[in-house]
């Protein structure tokens, strides 16, 4: 498997955008193909990445279980492993530079334990043929605990510029040693930073609190609530932009 990412944090920090800004980070370098992966319900990196959701696993998921409780004929007679894997596949959005996989809603409750495991042993299958990997998480660590894929490298954990939310972030980094999940380097950024908030000493006090990396502050940027205003995807952010900037200085020192 190459080097994967994944996105944790609350909701409204920011979460989502950057995890698209990473996969337009990783694509710019071109660093090779990405699979990308929205594991959040809401499904909206595909916005920030400014392409269209044709499916999503948990839609086949459900339709192919649908079919197969009613004994169904399968395409070519495949047996339930061949129907999930020709399933993923087919969920598959092509884009210029990645890939991306959108999870869609997660299992209902008459799903079956096989069929899950099946789909994360074919997810782990398509990960290993990429050479990174970005997943955005839901908020909290639900996806990682479920360990739909087996190592995560980096875990960018997203905090707003508030105590309360650093602490946040703290807990999450919490959550990854109580689960003992194989994380190799959880870092937190605090997004949507002002001028000032490096020098704020309570915040500042807050984060070494933590026990969890700091790897940066990334700048509250006016473009960014302009572009989510006009619903214009934030891979299109002009190259000067102070949060991009910011960002992929962080991205720099955090990603061979």
């Amino acid at each position: 498997m190459g080097f994967s990412i994944a996105v944790a944090g609350k909701g409204g920090t920011g979460k989502t955008s950057l995890c698209g800004l990473a996969i337009r980070y990783l694509t710019e370098k071109k660093r090779g193909p990405i699979l990308a992966v929205d594991a959040d319900a809401n499904s909206n990196l595909n916005e920030v990445l400014g392409v269209n959701i044709h499916a999503t696993v948990g839609a086949l998921r459900e339709n192919s279980l649908t079919a197969i409780r009613a004994n169904a004929e399968r395409p070519g007679g495949m047996s339930m492993e061949q129907l999930f894997d020709y399933q993923i596949q087919q969920a598959l959005i092509e884009a210029k530079g990645f890939d991306l996989l959108v999870m869609g809603r997660p299992e209902g409750a008459g799903c079956y334990c096989a069929a899950n495991n099946i789909i994360r042993k074919y997810m782990d299958k398509l990960a290993d043929t990429y050479p990174y990997m970005v997943v955005d998480n839901e908020a909290g660590l639900e996806h990682l605990s479920r360990r739909t894929t087996q190592d995560t490298d980096l875990l960018l954990i997203i905090s707003d510029p508030t105590v309360r939310g650093v602490m946040t972030g703290g807990r999450i980094a919490g959550m990854v040693k109580e689960l003992d999940l194989n994380v190799k380097r959880p870092v937190l950024i605090v997004n949507r930073a002002q001028d000032g908030n490096s020098d704020d000493s309570t915040l500042l006090r807050a984060i070494k609190q933590q026990g969890v990396e700091f790897a940066g502050f990334v700048p509250a940027d006016e473009l960014i609530f302009e572009y989510d205003l006009k619903g214009r995807p934030l891979v299109q952010l002009p190259p000067d932009s102070k949060a991009l900037t910011g960002y992929y200085g962080i991205l720099d020192k955090l990603i061979p």
